[in-house]
């Protein structure tokens, strides 16, 4: 394929911007070629600026669940945008959203909207730390919640290492707050609890992690982590930025059974636009201000044309047969790419959700982030390489999700699977 356009803005981007890029995964330094410029989307499909077509399972890294330009959303955001795009004031369009979240969710009583996933978790993690007087947060080698301080954070290798930061510009002082452990580790959990008592004010974790690619957790996990908070008096937070109105209607919370003292969302409740939110007991949202002492505010939070946006998307999802639709293809398309990998003798391991899945080049299961890292990342990088040729456009890390949306089509699974089957013939 032609890319000569793609490269010439690469350039020129390089002259303005960090890296060239406004979120670094998009660089393209895990595949090792210049990241691909695109210009427009419609359904399962993405045009690059070189006019290349690409099946889409990106997806805006998730928030596509209908698939790009659905007529409905451009319809209402052009009736929204029409009336103004932003007032800073109260509108009834939140009220609206809010409602919709709550019902969803029904451990959520409170619910503030913000501008972005990462806003959600550091507001949330604040409401935590001010409603239990703690400062030490637990968190999940290999979960990613945003940028904040407080997150970019890992442990070392023993269960009560102070957590070391993973950037520039941490200060050892906040970092040494943040513990971690193993996805899916119950023990290492219960390790740290014991060896801070009364000093962790909450854990986070996604439900079902798509950040170190796709990771379900294991039976008990979710149930232990639960079991722990409520003896300790710990918050335990969900961050279902991704997770939350994909893997169900009412997430990851809806699938296990389980309830959140506090959750984050994200992504698909704002239909493709920024948008974040948290919310909770009302025991604990009561502390945000103005209600109470923990300060959060946001120029641009409740916007209503994300609001509106979500409003819209969120109506079209709430019949059961669209995650039933959902469904179906993630296990079509998982168990095609499967049994070409199979055939052409090259170990993979395929984890998925409802709507999102991970194609792991390792041959043993993977239940964290240490088994994830033993994927062959430089045959992952040939694999993109050559979907990418063939018109399959895929998240450029062996670590990230796939995202499957409603605009899929059979042709469009099809084309990917046998796609697939071609690349592995090529890099095995």
């Amino acid at each position: 394929m032609n890319r000569k356009k793609s490269i010439a803005y690469y350039r020129r981007a390089l002259e303005l911007i960090p890296g060239g890029v406004n979120s670094p995964v998009r660089a393209f330094k895990a595949i090792g070629i210049p990241p691909v410029f695109m210009e427009k989307a419609k359904g399962s499909k993405i045009w690059d600026v070189d006019r290349n077509e690409y099946v889409d399972y990106v997806g805006s890294w998730g928030p596509m669940i209908l698939g790009h330009a659905h007529p409905r959303i451009i319809a209402t955001l052009k009736r929204v945008a029409s009336k103004g795009t932003s007032f800073g004031a109260p509108t009834p369009l939140e009220i609206e959203l809010a409602s919709r979240v709550k019902k969803a969710f029904p451990s959520i009583e409170l619910v503030r909207m913000v501008s972005s996933g990462t806003e959600a978790v550091i507001s949330a993690i604040r409401v935590a730390r001010g409603y239990t007087g703690r400062n030490k947060i637990i968190k999940f080698e290999g979960c990613y919640h945003g940028h904040g301080d407080s997150l970019l954070v890992r442990a070392g290798s023993g269960a009560t290492t102070f957590g070391i930061p993973d950037s520039l510009g941490i200060p050892e002082d906040l970092a040494k707050h943040t513990l971690t452990a193993p996805y899916n580790d119950l023990e290492r959990v219960k390790a740290l609890v014991h060896q801070y008592p009364d000093q962790i004010a909450c854990m986070i974790v996604e439900p079902i992690a798509g950040n170190m690619g796709v990771i379900l957790p294991e039976k008990g996990f979710l149930e232990g982590l639960r079991e722990i908070c409520n003896e300790k008096g710990i918050v335990l937070i969900f961050d279902e930025v991704i997770s939350g109105f994909r893997a169900a209607y009412g997430g990851a919370q809806e699938v296990f059974g389980i309830e959140a003292d506090l959750t984050c969302l994200g992504k698909i409740i704002g239909g493709g636009l920024p948008v974040g939110a948290y919310g909770g007991k009302e025991k604990i949202m009561e502390k945000v201000a103005p209600l109470g002492g923990v300060y959060q505010a946001g120029t641009l939070s409740g916007n209503p044309l994300a609001m509106a946006v979500g409003i819209e998307t969120l109506e079209m999802l709430r019949s059961k047969k669209v995650y039933q639709e959902l469904e179906k293809k993630t296990v079509t398309l998982s168990e095609g790419i499967a049994e070409c990998a199979e055939d052409r003798g090259i170990p993979v391991t395929i984890n998925r959700a409802t709507g999102m899945l991970t194609l792991f080049f390792t041959g043993g299961p993977v239940r964290d982030y240490a088994s994830a890292k033993t994927s062959d990342t430089k045959k992952f990088a040939r694999f993109f390489i050559e979907m990418l040729e063939q018109g399959i456009y895929l998240p450029p890390s062996q670590f990230e999700a796939w995202f499957i949306s409603l605009a899929h089509t059979q042709k469009d699974l099809d084309q990917t699977i046998e796609a697939c089957d071609h690349a592995f013939k090529k890099i095995g």
